[in-house]
């Protein structure tokens, strides 16, 4: 497959000359992603630094999974690979059963425009442009003509519950109304993935509940995959499954009602010590 050469930027918007139509080799399986083996590693000045060591996980398609760990723990590294943003030192992320080592730049950046809708933390919408403009950017680059980008954007406006608010710009919008047109925008394309960088970390509780439970209206409604990168407990009990990384690796994956009334550091102490305990008891039978 030929495209042309694109590139992600801070808004998550692919720009490219054209965009070809998705093809059957990018036809979802029962795992939408699957990671293999992967190892990432960083080089600062003379220092190598191993951000993943050897991680492999499975996310299903159409469910709500949530990345959790400290910073320097690996979760970012690990977030970026599953949305295509990284590739691996070594190992495989399979996307759509496509692995995306094997692409090249153009390719990449085609697969993120057709297949992940991007959700972040500050938002990044652009100032000077309105809401519904910011909501059809993505579908100029997908080659989507202006009716339709028009129609589709007010539609995902008024689902994320501001089609009054249509043309005000970023500047004149709340935080949380802000973080709705950022939802509006990552489903312009129609994505099989939302990838959604701690979303309610820059609002207060209630308007973070209120992002919360539009996300898993949509994840039920649509099938759309959310994975979420996210310190925020009750995001993590909206999830169907909870995955914890520590030092560059998976220590656990777990269910919200596994995790029960932890709080999210007191769950992955939970699991460490799970770990640990047998990480000794191996070494103890190894004798």
């Amino acid at each position: 497959m030929s495209l042309s050469e694109s590139t992600l930027d801070s808004t998550g918007v692919v720009s490219a000359a054209t965009v070809p139509p998705i093809t059957d080799d990018y036809r979802a399986s029962e795992n939408i992603v699957r990671v293999r083996g992967v190892t990432r590693v960083y080089k600062i000045g003379e220092h190598l630094v191993h951000a993943l060591r050897g991680i492999d996980l499975d996310i299903r398609r159409g469910e709500y999974i949530s990345i959790m760990g400290p910073s320097g723990s690996g979760k970012s590294t690990l977030f970026n690979m599953v949305g295509g943003l990284d590739k691996p030192t070594a190992g495989t992320v399979f996307i759509d059963e496509v692995d995306i080592a094997q692409l090249d730049a153009g390719e990449l950046a085609w697969l993120r425009c057709r297949k992940i809708g991007y959700i972040f933390q500050t938002f990044n919408l652009i100032p000077v442009m309105t809401a519904l403009e910011n909501v059809t950017l993505p579908m100029i680059f997908a080659g989507v003509g202006v009716d339709e980008q028009m129609e589709k954007g007010k539609k995902l406006l008024e689902t994320v519950g501001l089609g009054h608010r249509m043309h005000n710009k970023p500047g004149q919008l709340s935080g949380g109304q802000q973080q709705r047109v950022a939802i509006a925008r990552a489903l312009a394309n129609d994505p099989a993935i939302i990838l959604a960088d701690e979303p309610t970390g820059n609002l207060d509780q209630k308007v973070g509940e209120e992002i919360i439970q539009m996300l898993k209206r949509l994840n039920k409604e649509s099938g759309v995959t959310i994975i979420t990168a996210t310190h925020d407990d009750k995001m993590l009990k909206r999830s169907d499954r909870i995955a914890v990384v520590e030092d560059g690796e998976i220590l656990g994956i777990a269910t919200p009602d596994e995790v029960g009334d932890h709080t999210v550091d007191g769950f992955r102490t939970v699991l460490k010590n799970r770990q640990d305990a047998a990480d000794a008891l191996a070494a103890a039978q190894a004798k």
